[in-house]
């Protein structure tokens, strides 16, 4: 028996032992070892509450006190440099509280960095937790401040970050030209299965940057990290990227809900404690809908019938009905497919409800615009099926998937 139970601990800690050193660095993590580069300049950063390294310190903290490096401005994206503006909410420049430092706003009336704003930096640094979906606006961001450094002859250094759906999970039909816009910037699948760093360097060669400029592209790669990985094989802690992504796996219902949640008719769980992973309104037989998509027998996905009322949001107070959404095999699971087969089903269930009807026009703007451009919208609402628009859907992604691998860093 004693040789048993050390037998088990010598396993356990070897375990241990190994998952410690499978610990991925982040960019911040490998720049603090390597910063020569930045000796000597005036450094612009842009970032937010997740902008931390491995042990949870500061991104602003950190640059700001490398030797010899000067920190001069920062620059906060949606929800701001300390992550305490609600989502949506336009903010104006302001001082940072700690640092002192000028807090230039890219959420209000400019989202691209100006002239201006950059007259005194040599270096604009971005490190911003993303989730991997196309419409969360963060890479929006990037790619505005990447086309303002460029035109001003700004370096711009990206601090790679994990992708929290994997490098490995494309899923959407591809933006078209008259559908850009601050929620679908680039021509990419909705679950586009990059890095930022990854990201920005497709960005940078394909041309996508206004006038097909090129900027001064450095970026500083993770250690450690592999395509494979979730969130939880990284030893990571998850910082919520936003109010509604308190968790790492709140991204992967982000996918699977938010273009829906466009439209303003279905409840995405916004409002609620569980903020994308209920679809739902207070016209729906919660078990009906929920038995009939598990009938689908979809893959990686269960379906439970619930019930709730949101606390705030735009159905505060109503009692609402739908399903929750179980991912049992992320792998196998087709995120963004969940959306359509739940109106696929409701459909049957009550077709006399015009989904896209009971939305105004700026709400099915924006869900033409979250799905890339309005023929998935006008295709699909014929008959109401996903596999009207699977071919796009899955395709296109498989596509983008074929040319993005060149620019794999990992």
């Amino acid at each position: 028996m004693k040789n048993l139970i050390a037998s088990y601990f010598f396993v356990l800690l070897t375990s241990i032992s190994l998952y410690s050193q499978s610990k991925v660095k982040l960019g911040i993590d490998v720049l603090k070892e390597d910063y020569e580069f930045l000796k000597g300049k005036r450094v612009g950063l842009i970032t937010n509450a997740t902008g931390v390294d491995s042990k949870l310190n500061s991104t602003i903290d950190i640059i700001y006190n490398l030797p010899g490096v000067k920190l001069v401005a920062l620059f906060g994206p949606e929800h701001g440099v300390r992550g305490d503006i609600p989502a949506g909410e336009k903010i104006e420049s302001y001082k940072d509280a700690k640092t002192g430092l000028t807090v230039y706003s890219l959420y209000g009336k400019t989202r691209k960095p100006t002239k201006e704003m950059l007259k005194d930096i040599d270096v604009l640094i971005y490190d911003i937790q993303d989730i991997g979906v196309r419409s969360y606006t963060y890479i929006s961001t990037m790619g505005l401040a990447m086309e303002a450094a460029a035109e001003n002859n700004i370096q711009f250094v990206v601090l790679d970050r994990p992708n929290p759906l994997t490098g490995e999970k494309f899923e959407g039909s591809i933006v078209r030209k008259e559908f850009i816009s601050f929620i679908g910037q680039f021509p990419i699948p909705y679950v586009y299965g990059l890095t930022c760093g990854e990201l920005a360097q497709m960005i940078n060669s394909e041309g996508w940057l206004s006038n097909g400029v090129k900027c001064n592209l450095k970026v500083i790669k993770m250690k450690g990290w592999k395509r494979w990985m979730r969130w939880e094989d990284t030893g990571l802690q998850w910082v919520p990227t936003s109010p509604h992504i308190p968790h790492y796996y709140s991204a992967q219902f982000y996918a699977a809900s938010g273009i829906l949640g466009e439209l303003g008719v279905i409840s995405e769980g916004v409002g609620y404690t569980l903020p994308f992973q209920l679809l739902g309104a207070d016209w729906i037989d919660e078990v009906e809908v929920s038995k009939r998509l598990n009938q689908l027998n979809l893959p990686g996905v269960k379906f439970r019938p619930v019930v709730w009322r949101p606390f705030y949001g735009r159905f505060q107070g109503k009692i609402l009905r739908g399903v929750q959404i179980h991912i049992e095999d992320f792998k196998k699971c087709n995120l963004t497919s969940i959306q359509f087969y739940f109106l696929q089903e409701l459909k049957k269930l009550y077709p006399d409800k015009e989904i896209f009807q009971m939305a105004d026009f700026e709400r099915i703007r924006s869900f033409d615009l979250a799905t890339g451009w309005d023929e998935i919208r006008k295709i699909f609402s014929k008959n109401y099926t996903y596999d009207s628009i699977k071919s796009y859907w899955e395709k296109e992604a498989d596509e983008f998937q074929k040319k993005a691998v060149k620019y794999f860093l990992y």
